[in-house]
């Protein structure tokens, strides 16, 4: 971490732990308690995981009399650390009725103030800093984990109940519509380097740079649109196997299934489910939550296929897209702040990559095995989290995350 970047740890610290609470202002305790399927957890736990690490990694080595807020919590909320002890199953985050919403937001708050009396002490520390960044960072997945999290739960309810009103979109997310039509940049391809070059928070799976091939490709300049993903579905996208993987024809058959998530068609015309409640589909917004199965047919419909993760990459920095969020540079838009975008790269290590000593180790290495790639943010990525480099993961089934499609082709 640069002096700036650390100096002004402790108002970053209070910014994005307040931007936490900030997100279940709009939801009842009983919003925020229930889970909608195992992949989903409340929201109370996501407040009280995020928590959970500050405490059990910063204040349980380096507070001076260190004493838990309460001893079962470290089980509690406890996600996926091997490493640490004991986790409660996660297919059993919903039946936590206690701690109560208070008792957690209590917890926050005790952690916080013995963070802020921490903070000052440890500012010349640079292991330690880059630790708390790290805690950060994962507080800022989880924020973004929390809304889809949400939109899911909600979704559930036969009431449509909205996290936010109509005119901010997704509850204060904004979705860029598409802006032309579609077209195509191509890109000479040849030896490349991809991979975080330094300078500024990566996480550990983004390193270490390094060359790779890539034959002539061209990108397509925008996102696939709700309108576009209409043709697919009323085409018969989604009855005819020629377009699916083997695996993937056998998942959308086994989950019925014949249009995205969140869709349903009614009224004499299709709707979709946002954080706002059940609206009308917008026929110029990207198309969202999407598999990478649906992703993948899609792509073989339209006579393309998704971009490898190196191609995306490689793209981005080509168009001088900045590592921000609604940014898109000369000849692409919607890189960043609308939709992940799935890449056909599975999810492995970059050559070279080692894994972390510690529980922290166990951050992203563990998890390089049966899941896909996807590049770009979200319109649920909190600000300032977003860069070319950053590598996202899900397995080919997840649709509840903001995932959409952008298409490739060989030149």
């Amino acid at each position: 971490m640069d002096p700036m970047t650390t100096a002004d740890l402790a108002l970053r610290y209070a910014a994005i732990r307040d931007h936490s609470v900030a997100l279940v202002a709009p939801l009842s305790a009983e919003d925020c308690g229930a889970q909608s399927m195992p992949d989903a957890s409340p929201a109370k736990w996501h407040l009280a995981h995020t928590t959970w690490f500050f405490e059990t990694f910063v204040l349980e080595a380096h507070e001076p009399g260190f004493a838990p807020f309460n001893p079962a919590f470290r089980v509690l909320f406890n996600s996926y650390y091997n490493g640490v002890g004991a986790k409660h199953p996660r297919p059993q985050r919903g039946l936590l009725t206690r701690p109560s919403l208070q008792e957690v937001l209590a917890y926050r708050a005790d952690v916080d103030a013995r963070m802020a009396r921490l903070l000052p002490a440890v500012l010349q520390d640079q292991a330690l800093c880059a630790l708390i960044e790290l805690g950060l960072q994962h507080e800022q997945q989880h924020q973004e984990l929390l809304l889809t999290d949400i939109k899911h739960l909600l979704s559930c309810n036969p009431l449509y109940p909205a996290y936010g009103d109509a005119a901010t979109v997704e509850g204060g997310l904004a979705i860029a519509p598409a802006t032309a039509p579609l077209g195509w940049l191509p890109l000479d391809g040849g030896l490349v380097e991809i991979g975080h070059a330094g300078g500024g928070f990566a996480f550990d799976n983004e390193s270490p740079r390094h060359r790779t091939y890539l034959a002539p490709f061209a990108l397509a300049s925008r996102l696939v649109t709700n309108a576009e993903w209409v043709a697919f579905v009323e085409g018969g996208g989604y009855q005819d196997p020629v377009h699916w993987l083997a695996e993937g024809w056998d998942w959308r058959g086994a989950q019925n299934l014949d249009h995205p998530l969140y869709w349903q068609h009614r009224e004499g015309g299709w709707h979709r489910f946002s954080l706002a409640g059940l609206q009308p589909l917008q026929a110029g917004q990207p198309v969202l939550h999407l598999s990478y199965y649906e992703a993948d047919a899609y792509a073989r419909w339209a006579g393309a296929r998704l971009p490898t993760e190196a191609e995306w990459e490689h793209a981005a920095h080509r168009a001088a897209a900045p590592g921000a969020d609604g940014g898109g540079g000369a000849g692409l838009e919607q890189l960043f702040g609308t939709a992940w975008q799935w890449t056909q790269s599975g999810y492995a290590a970059y050559p070279g990559f080692r894994v972390a000593e510690g529980a922290v180790g166990e951050y992203n290495g563990k998890f390089m095995v049966n899941q896909y790639v996807l590049r770009g943010s979200s319109c649920a990525t909190p600000p300032g989290h977003a860069r070319a480099t950053y590598r996202n993961f899900f397995p080919a089934t997840a649709r509840w995350q903001f995932t959409g499609v952008r298409l490739a082709r060989d030149l």
